[in-house]
């Protein structure tokens, strides 16, 4: 595993959002990848997974890719593949890349299940013993209880120099939520000040839904066309 950067903003906010329960977290960077005016600026290559890439309007998309906003100084980690067990090699690229940048705060975006299937709330969790509820006021609760899986549970459980802020959006299945995703975007604008239209939000998560759908498929496809190959050369 490799971080590759062609550029090296300081103090900057980075927002990460990996594939987790509902997809909020790729939905979410995927809205601000198209709200905010981004530029790649690097990766994460990855050995662990097979050799493959998704290539969506003519371009290609990496399994994690880092993208700049200079507005706001944000650096965004788009990921749509990490395969199995790489959630501790890759919260070590993400402090590496903490480091290098000079990082003021990781912003972590996830689902979680929703126990009664209604609006989904949004919670959340800093390691940040400065920051208080009034920077979310009543959009978003603490997190008092629960379990922390994937890249965000590395990343809480992993000495940084830096704060870690986590938010949790309820999704209804496993399935992508968009509307999960869009209730998370809204405490993200509220907290950083984003200044997201919330009105198109929604159809336009809907959207990301789809696309992310389509690639999920087409990736699950051309997994099972590696392994019969693979099993057909071994007889």
């Amino acid at each position: 595993m490799v971080l590759v950067l062609t550029k090296k903003p300081k103090n900057v906010t980075i927002i990460e959002g990996f594939p987790g329960f509902g997809l909020i977290g790729t939905i979410a960077i995927e809205f601000l990848m198209e709200h905010l005016k981004t530029e790649k600026i690097g990766l994460i290559e990855m050995e662990e997974i097979p050799a493959m890439i998704a290539i969506h309007q003519n371009k290609v998309i990496e399994p994690v890719s880092l993208h700049y906003n200079k507005d706001y100084n944000l650096v965004l980690i788009h990921a749509i593949n990490i395969g199995t067990n790489a959630s501790w090699k890759l919260a070590s690229e993400i402090r590496e890349l903490a480091t290098l940048l000079s990082a003021k705060e990781i912003i972590s975006l996830e689902g979680v299940g929703s126990p009664n299937g209604e609006e989904s709330k949004v919670f959340y969790y800093t390691t940040d013993s400065k920051l208080t509820s009034k920077r979310f006021g009543d959009t978003a609760n603490p997190l008092m209880e629960g379990i922390v899986v994937g890249v965000t549970g590395a990343l809480l459980a992993k000495h940084l120099p830096v704060p870690i802020t986590a938010l949790f959006s309820e999704a209804k299945s496993n399935l992508p939520d968009s509307k999960a995703a869009s209730e998370i975007i809204k405490v993200l604008d509220s907290y950083l000040g984003l200044k997201v239209d919330p009105k198109p939000l929604e159809k336009q998560a809907v959207n990301f839904e789809k696309k992310l759908k389509d690639i999920m498929e087409k990736r699950g496809k051309a997994e099972d066309i590696e392994e019969k190959k693979r099993l057909d050369y071994m007889g």
